[in-house]
């Protein structure tokens, strides 16, 4: 038991760490409640399922905090880079996955791999012996999260998470709709025709924000709160904010032309994003939604192209629970209270794929040096990696604590010689440091 790392969970956050730990040389058991246990969100009992999006976000490692964390994930041997650079798709300048194929190859190798172990079932307490990681997720089982209520002695916080719908290509009238990435974006063609648009009129346009605020809702229950995350906010929380703000969110047509009526400018764009590798299956980018299903299929058809749109899913909303991590976590990602405790994942209060599969990758190196004997503190928080850990771990105030994206406010300032630059050559600044400091971080850890 004592030389041995059991991690709860199996998805981003939980295979990440068990790849990490069992390349440092330490045996691990992963555990996993699916598919002996189901979830409302979950469709297979594979690991790293993805439940919402398909995109990793921007893969620009230079200009932009997501990428830099794509390039440090990289940099560590990372599975969940590898797979999804493995069953990538055309997304203009983003990494995008066939969400299938991606959670079945993270599946093979950790079932592969010849010091981790798989064991299924529900564990509903926290153990009180021996080295384990909890990446339980968004979706902690209710024992279990009662169980980490119960140790922290703090309520645990919990937020919504909308999905957004996914329609089959063969659907989407492309007599209407049109192949393109914003600005053209992409070194390839198939770069640059990664998303099919489809351009509204401001008649169609109100006519469709008018349907969206009277269309049917899911009720919540008794005693929740509507917390939303702002990178998952519905399509009707959007429009209730004001009547243009989804034209300037993700039904902006900015960088978009028509190709079946280029003198004309849309007043607003749906975009879809491919879904899978065969092509058959597209996502509506940004249309995470808590519509009921009968009022989704009627609102979403009347988007110029989806008229006569079958839906392979439709959107749905689930509870994200997370843990206050900066009064409860030390640097070391472990729980103050039960040091043989880590946690990791969006549980620890990031949002994001990447960012849950980057907190397990840190907790898995940790633990293993601590099993192993060795001493490994987290890297510099000038990496994008470094600037996660230390914003959950204490950098965050308690307080207004919640679930935080990478990004370039996490990281200490750049001082620029030559007096102040612009946001690219900052940006830049901010990249070239971090990659220095995260290489210098792996170079000084055993080999």
């Amino acid at each position: 038991m004592t030389d041995t790392l059991h991690i709860l969970g199996g998805g981003m956050a939980g295979s990440e760490a068990a790849w990490q730990a069992a390349n440092a040389g330490v045996r691990v058991v992963l555990h996993e409640m699916r598919p002996t246990v189901e979830t409302f969100a979950h469709r297979t009992g594979d690991f790293a399922e993805m439940v919402c999006s398909n995109s990793f976000r921007s893969d620009d490692d230079e200009q932009n905090a997501v990428g830099l964390l794509h390039w440090e994930m990289r940099a560590a041997d990372g599975l969940i880079m590898a797979m999804a650079d493995k069953h990538s798709l055309p997304a203009g300048g983003a990494l995008a996955v066939d969400r299938d194929a991606f959670s079945a190859g993270v599946t093979r190798a950790i079932k592969d791999h010849p010091l981790i172990e798989t064991r299924y079932g529900e564990i509903t307490e926290l153990p009180k012996d021996g080295h384990w990681i909890v990446a339980t997720g968004p979706l902690t089982s209710g024992a279990l999260a009662e169980s980490i209520r119960s140790e922290t002695g703090a309520d645990a916080l919990a937020f919504f998470d909308a999905i957004a719908p996914i329609v089959y290509f063969e659907s989407i009238d492309m007599d209407v709709a049109w192949l393109q990435s914003r600005y053209d974006k992409g070194e390839t063609e198939e770069e640059r025709t990664a998303y099919i648009n489809c351009p509204m009129t401001k008649p169609e346009y109100e006519a469709f924000i008018d349907a969206l605020l009277a269309a049917d809702k899911t009720e919540f229950h008794e005693g929740e709160t509507a917390k939303y995350f702002d990178g998952c906010l519905p399509i009707e929380v959007m429009a209730e904010r004001g009547r243009e703000t989804l034209r300037h969110g993700p039904m902006k047509p900015i960088g978009l032309t028509n190709r079946h009526k280029p003198e004309e400018k849309a007043y607003a764009v749906v975009q879809l994003r491919r879904d899978n590798a065969l092509g058959t299956l597209y996502n509506i980018v940004g249309f995470q939604t808590k519509m009921k299903y009968g009022a989704q299929t009627e609102v979403l058809r009347m988007i110029p192209g989806l008229q006569n749109a079958s839906f392979a899913r439709l959107g749905g909303i689930h509870r994200n629970t997370f843990i206050n991590s900066p009064t409860l976590l030390d640097n070391q990602m472990r729980l103050k209270s039960r040091p043989n405790i880590r946690f990791a994942g969006q549980i620890t209060g990031v949002e994001g794929y990447v960012e849950s599969s980057a907190m397990g990758l840190l907790a898995g190196r940790m633990a293993a040096a601590e099993i192993l004997g060795r001493d490994l503190p987290p890297p510099s928080y000038e990496t994008a990696m470094g600037s996660l850990v230390n914003h959950i771990t204490g950098g965050a105030e308690a307080k207004t604590f919640q679930p935080m994206n990478v990004n370039f406010g996490l990281f200490p300032p750049v001082e620029a010689r030559g007096g102040r630059r612009g946001r690219k050559d900052r940006y830049k600044l901010y990249t070239d440091r971090a990659k220095e400091q995260f290489t210098a971080w792996l170079d000084a850890q055993p080999k």
